[in-house]
């Protein structure tokens, strides 16, 4: 079983992949499960947009689109990242590209942990999470 970063359509590469991947493990494990086969996919707008009309009949941009595959505790899935949108946040919220980068990869991972954002409460907890994941992984993400 293996985490993996594709590119399509964008020139974006990730730095310090490896460093990134052991986070998102972390992430998974400290939920008391495994990962399997999970690929994130970045990509842009366009083709993300697309993904949201086709997918989920959403009319609209996004930065992450997400496509559980789980089975039991294996932590199985898609995480689809317009890297055109993450740099409108990033600017947008006045942080690196990196960070941002970070919070909608493990965004993508709660998603596949259970976590929902359709209401407010779970807007505010899934944010939390994020936080607490980003200040966790600060000096690993920081350093590279």
């Amino acid at each position: 079983m293996s985490i993996k970063v594709f590119y399509d359509s964008c020139s974006y590469r990730l730095r310090g992949k490896g460093a990134l991947l052991e986070i998102i493990e972390k992430v998974i494990r400290k939920e008391g499960r495994v990962s399997g086969d999970l690929n994130f996919i970045f990509t842009d707008d366009d083709t993300l947009k697309k993904i949201n009309v086709q997918f989920l009949k959403h009319d609209y941009y996004t930065d992450v689109i997400t496509f559980n595959y789980n089975k039991k505790k294996r932590i199985n899935g898609e995480i689809y990242i317009s890297i055109d949108t993450v740099k409108i946040n990033s600017v947008n919220y006045n942080v690196s590209l990196r960070s941002e980068v970070l919070r909608v990869m493990i965004h993508g991972v709660l998603h596949l942990l259970g976590y929902n954002d359709t209401s407010e409460e779970q807007k505010r907890e899934m944010r939390a999470m994020e936080d607490m994941w980003l200040e966790k992984s600060k000096i690993i993400w920081n350093e590279l």
